[in-house]
C-alpha cells in the first residue's frame, strides 16, 4: 500500500489561501462558483425562463412578441480582474431551440415558465423555471418547485392621477417635436429594433415621448443595472434619515459580524463605486480553479442573493482597483434589509416606500430572489415616465415636492466619476470618456446591461429615459444625436 501523500485533484491558486484567520470566525461557508458544463447549462435555462417570465408577466408582452424578442444567451463562468468571458455555445443554443430540443412551457394562470433542454449528453433533461408575482418581478426558481417565502401583496402608494407629472400621473400631451428631433428619433428607432421608447423631460413636464410598435406609456420595461442607481439612491435616503452615517464608514453587512475581519475594510463607498474586491473561487469542469468576480449568476441561480454576496472573499485591498460586479450591490441590499427589519418594519413595503413610492413610481417593481430579497443589483421594471422621475430627483438635487429626500451634495457625490481613468461614479456613469461625444462631459446616466439609460443633464435641466429589450443592439450614435438635438431644440 502506497502511503505517500496524493497531489490534490483541484488546483487552488495562491489567492485562495486556506490558512485559518488569526482572529474571528471568518466567513460562514464561503461561496464557490460551480462552472461545470452541467451547472452552466442549468443557469442557461434558468435565465431563459426568467426572461420569458419578465416579458410575459411583467412587461405584459404577448407570447409571440416575447419569443421573437428573446435572444438566447449561454451562461459563462465569471471572469477575473481584466477578463470577461465571451459567450460560448451560442450557435449550439440557438440550434437546439430551432430543432425542438429546447421546449418552453408557459402557465399563464400561474404566471410561470419552464424551459426544458432535452440533450442525451447530460442524461436527463435540464429544466429551469421562473415565475412572476406583482411587486416581485420575475423570480428564478431553477429546479425548485416553489418559493421559500410568501409573496404577499405589497401595499404601494399610488400617485394622484389628477396631479401633473412628475408629482402625479397626469401627463400633458407634448407639443409636436421639432423637425430635426423627429428625424433624429426616426434614425434611432430604425437602427434600434429592440427599443421600447424614448422620453425627454424637464422637472416640470414631459417634452417628448415616442414608442415602438411594442412599447407604450404604461408598459413596464426592463432596467437591469439601472436598478443599481435606485439602490444607490436608497442608500442616500438612509443617510438622510439617519439610519446610516456616512458612505465612508465600514459597510454594516449583517454577516460581517467580526469588526476585526478583513471585510470591515470595505466601506459603503467601495460597494457603490465597484471597488470592494469581493470575489470567489470558480471551479471549472476540469477541476481547475480561477478567481471570479460575479456578474450574472444572481439572475441565473435560484438562491439567496444577499447571503451569496456576503459570502464572497476579499480578493485584494478594498478601494484599490475598479471591477464591475453585482455582489457589492447585493451586500448593500442586505444592509438595507437589515436596517429596515432591525427597526421592526415590514421589509418589502418599507423599501418601496423609502424611494420609488415617494416619487410616485407606481409602475416600478424590483425582481426578487427565491428567498424574497428584492435584488439590489438589477432587474427592476418601470415605465419610461416613472424612470424619468429618478432623473428629475437628481436634476433637483434630491428635492421632491418641497422635501429634501437626499443629503445635501448627494447628487454631486453619486454622479461624479471616482477619479480620472474610469467613467464610473457611484452606481451611475459619467461622460468624461465622451462615450456620447455631443453631450457635455458632466452628463451622467443610470445604465443597464442592454443600453437602458436614464440620462441626467443638470446644466440643461433635462432628463432622457430610454429602454431596450435584453440583448438587442442599440444605435448609440443615433441616441447621441437624439439627445444633442433635444438639447439644441427643446431647451
Amino acid at each position: 500500500m502506497n502511503d505517500e501523500p496524493r497531489a490534490p485533484t483541484t488546483l487552488i491558486e495562491p489567492y485562495f489561501d486556506r490558512t485559518p484567520q488569526p482572529f474571528g470566525d471568518g466567513l460562514p461557508d464561503p461561496v464557490v462558483y460551480d462552472a461545470s458544463p452541467l451547472a452552466l447549462r442549468q443557469r442557461t435555462v434558468n435565465f431563459a425562463a426568467k426572461r420569458f417570465a419578465d416579458m410575459r408577466y411583467v412587461s405584459a408582452l404577448d407570447r409571440a412578441t416575447a419569443e421573437r424578442h428573446l435572444r438566447w444567451r449561454p451562461a459563462v463562468a465569471p471572469g477575473g480582474l481584466g477578463f470577461r468571458a465571451a459567450p460560448d455555445g451560442q450557435a449550439q443554443l440557438v440550434a437546439a431551440h430551432r430543432d425542438g430540443s429546447i421546449v418552453i412551457d408557459m402557465d399563464d394562470a400561474d404566471r410561470r415558465v419552464a424551459v426544458r433542454w432535452n440533450d442525451s449528453g447530460f442524461g436527463e433533461p435540464v429544466i429551469g423555471a421562473a415565475m412572476a408575482r406583482p411587486g416581485y418581478g420575475g423570480i428564478v426558481l431553477g429546479t425548485h418547485a416553489g418559493l421559500s417565502f410568501d409573496p404577499k401583496p405589497i401595499a404601494r402608494r399610488q400617485p394622484d392621477s389628477g396631479r401633473a407629472w412628475p408629482l402625479g400621473g397626469a401627463v400633458e400631451t407634448p407639443s409636436a417635436a421639432p423637425v430635426e428631433l423627429t428625424r433624429a428619433l426616426d434614425a434611432f428607432f430604425a437602427g434600434s429594433t429592440g427599443a421600447y421608447g424614448v422620453l425627454i423631460a424637464t422637472p416640470e413636464r414631459v417634452l417628448c415621448e415616442r414608442y415602438s410598435e411594442f412599447g407604450a406609456p404604461d408598459r413596464a420595461t426592463p432596467s437591469w443595472s439601472m436598478t443599481k442607481a435606485i439602490t444607490c439612491t436608497v442608500i442616500g435616503r438612509l443617510i438622510r434619515e439617519g439610519w446610516l452615517a456616512s458612505v465612508h464608514d465600514p459597510a454594516p453587512a449583517p454577516l460581517w459580524r467580526d469588526p476585526r475581519g478583513v471585510h470591515h475594510l470595505i466601506t459603503l463607498d467601495h460597494l457603490l463605486r465597484m471597488r470592494s474586491w469581493l470575489g470567489f473561487p470558480v471551479v471549472h469542469g476540469d477541476g481547475s480553479a480561477t478567481i471570479g468576480f460575479e456578474n450574472s449568476a444572481v439572475y441565473q441561480d435560484a438562491g439567496d442573493a444577499f447571503a451569496m454576496a456576503q459570502r464572497s472573499v476579499v480578493a485584494t485591498v478594498p478601494g484599490s482597483v475598479f471591477r464591475y460586479i453585482n455582489s457589492g450591490l447585493n451586500v448593500l441590499g442586505a444592509i438595507v434589509r437589515d436596517q429596515i427589519e432591525r427597526r421592526g418594519m415590514p421589509y418589502h413595503e418599507t423599501l418601496y416606500g423609502l424611494l420609488v413610492d415617494r416619487l410616485g413610481m407606481a409602475s416600478y417593481q424590483h425582481s426578487a430572489d427565491i428567498a424574497g430579497n428584492l435584488i439590489a443589483s438589477g432587474a427592476g421594471f418601470a415605465t419610461l415616465r416613472d424612470y424619468a422621475k429618478l432623473g428629475v430627483l437628481y436634476l433637483q438635487g434630491g428635492m421632491w415636492d418641497g422635501e429634501q429626500l437626499l443629503p445635501p451634495g448627494w447628487a454631486d457625490y453619486a454622479l461624479s466619476a471616482t477619479h480620472t481613468g474610469t467613467s464610473y461614479a457611484a452606481c451611475f456613469r459619467s461622460n468624461i470618456d465622451r462615450l456620447f461625444p455631443d453631450l457635455p462631459a458632466d452628463t451622467a446616466w443610470a445604465s443597464g446591461a442592454s443600453d437602458q439609460r436614464i440620462f441626467i443633464l443638470r446644466r440643461h435641466r433635462l432628463t432622457v429615459a430610454v429602454s431596450n429589450e435584453t440583448d438587442h443592439p442599440m444605435d448609440l450614435a443615433a441616441l447621441n444625436r437624439v439627445i444633442a438635438t433635444a438639447v439644441a431644440t427643446l431647451t
